[in-house]
């Protein structure tokens, strides 16, 4: 049925990047760019190579720390408590920027970052936010912005 005056438009169509974006891409947009930038989209790509990078940091981190506080137990007892920070310390550096990224990867799919929550459910909330982060993002402009280029600006 149409409205006198109302049109209903369809969205603008703009198609999904061809190429992906890489490793040091990824994790330079989510880093430097977009540390704490919880509006607009992300890619797959985008998404899941900081994933893994942050993965990657977050097993360094903890290698390092209890490592650490191993070899020095026997030499200083307080420097090896110390040492244990390490990864507290870098993990609370990465939080920010991986949620951001996970927002922005919820909102390419055209959900809300609030949709996130969902997560909180025990193995429910884990596998429905698993299939939304592998599923293809919209390919269109939708609420949260224009199709992500897989470029770094």
């Amino acid at each position: 049925m149409e409205h006198e005056g109302q049109q209903f438009a369809t969205p603008e169509h703009s198609p999904r990047p061809m190429e992906m974006m890489g490793f040091m891409d990824a994790l330079t947009s989510v880093f430097r760019n977009n540390y704490a930038t919880f509006s607009g989209r992300a890619s797959r790509s985008e998404y899941w190579w900081s994933y893994l990078g942050i993965s990657i940091i977050s097993l360094i981190a903890q290698i390092v720390g209890v490592g650490g506080a191993v070899a020095l137990l026997g030499v200083n007892e307080s420097l090896a408590g110390l040492i244990l920070f390490v990864p507290v310390v870098v993990i609370l550096g990465i939080i920010i920027p991986a949620l951001a990224v996970s927002v922005r990867r919820m909102h390419d799919t055209g959900r809300s970052g609030w949709m996130m929550l969902l997560f909180l459910i025990p193995c429910i909330g884990i596998i429905l936010m698993l299939v939304w982060f592998l599923d293809a993002g919209q390919p269109h402009v939708n609420a949260y912005g224009s199709v992500p280029t897989n470029k770094l600006e």
